[in-house]
């Protein structure tokens, strides 16, 4: 079935689905990795997004329940270069089109993912739309145009958790204050943005007890809970809009140590009085180079942003800067000099990824012990 995908900017690509019809928007980003499509599709942090894998063989090795890093694919739609639908692993359960299918997400193949990658370097990250409805380029190109962005927009709210629950037995388990957490040796309490379960695992393998909670969660319903440490998880958007999320950090800093990855690491940004910046068209893959300014070590590392925190606009004398991309040394960790509480850009838990980073989840652990 013919596809066509059109940016705002008038350019048209050309594909086929292999997941039926439809019609969907969203900022055309793409993603350097080699393998992990699984997790990319059910990463939050890709919700409002249409994603390109620039490997150009995609769904060789199916798709299974273990994979999944949240509880349904986030992506708007998917473009490839080449479809498999005979996956080939012991571990699969289905493919990549029955997983599409199943949360009527649109897969399309055939287009040429290297030549896209190259505009969206060139021109920056676009908005854009995928289609097999309407072929019109025209009318793809207006319709494009008039979707809404990533800019501004609070796309947390859409993937946060409903409810509270606490992570046991590698699952979710609906419950509030630490009743339905595993147990562990320090109480974390997990705001989630649009987290991914593999660092609710690592916490866990460290001794934790984990509590998620919404989003919405104020700073006096996180303390009440007496946690021994707070974690900021990942998520998608503009951290800038995303109404009374800096307030509650703010309330927290100081109070308990804080941990945040990815959004979480912009939001401490903005609490610390700084602000963020929308990068040209961002750091997404398994494969992002990070030097560790506190060791000198450099990290290869799995990353998923389109915003980062200017550290100009940060005050030196209280944070400073720990770790830097060393394709365009933008900011990729820091600490705060006085209050526990430290970030990274990056996703330390991998899934999909390298192992390299899995050491700052022990240096929470430590912070927490005192």
């Amino acid at each position: 079935m013919k596809a066509l995908i059109a940016l705002e900017d008038g350019t048209i690509f050309e594909g086929r689905s292999f997941t039926g019809a439809g019609e969907t928007s969203g900022e055309i980003v793409f993603n350097t990795g080699m393998s992990g499509y699984q997790e990319v599709l059910s990463d939050p942090s890709y919700k409002g997004q249409i994603v390109t894998m620039t490997y150009p063989l995609i769904g060789n090795y199916g798709v299974n329940p273990e994979d999944m890093e949240s509880e349904r694919v986030q992506v708007e739609a998917f473009l490839i270069k080449e479809y498999n639908a005979v996956p080939s692993n012991y571990r699969a359960t289905g493919t990549l089109a029955d997983l599409l299918n199943k949360y009527s997400i649109l897969g399309v193949e055939g287009i040429d993912t290297r030549a896209l990658t190259r505009h969206i370097r060139m021109a920056g990250a676009l908005k854009g739309i995928v289609s097999t409805q309407d072929l019109d380029p025209k009318s793809l190109v207006a319709k494009a145009k008039n979707s809404p962005g990533l800019v501004g927009r609070d796309l947390v709210r859409e993937v946060t958790c409903k409810e509270p629950y606490g992570w046991k037995n590698d699952a979710p388990v609906p419950g509030s204050d630490f009743s339905t957490a595993g147990p562990g040796k320090y109480r974390v309490v997990t705001i989630d943005y649009g987290l991914k379960y593999n660092q609710l695992r690592l916490l866990a393998e460290r001794g934790c007890s984990v509590q998620v909670v919404p989003c919405t969660a104020t700073a006096e319903e996180i303390l009440a809970m007496k946690p021994d440490g707070v974690f900021l998880s990942n998520g998608p958007g503009d951290p800038a809009g995303i109404p009374g999320v800096i307030e509650v950090i703010r309330n927290l800093l100081g109070k308990k140590p804080i941990f945040g990855i990815c959004l979480g690491n912009q939001l401490l940004g903005l609490a610390y009085g700084g602000s963020t910046y929308k990068l040209k068209f961002g750091h997404r893959g398994a494969n992002q180079p990070v030097q560790d300014l506190t060791t000198g070590k450099v990290e290869i590392t799995s990353q998923n942003h389109g915003f980062c925190v200017d550290m100009q606009s940060l005050d030196k004398d209280e944070v400073e800067l720990t770790h830097i991309n060393l394709n365009d040394n933008s900011v990729e960790g820091m600490r705060h000099k006085k209050f526990p509480a430290f970030s990274v850009q990056y996703h330390p838990e991998n899934a999909p990824g390298p192992h390299d980073s899995l050491y700052l989840f022990d240096r929470f652990v430590t912070m927490m012990q005192g």
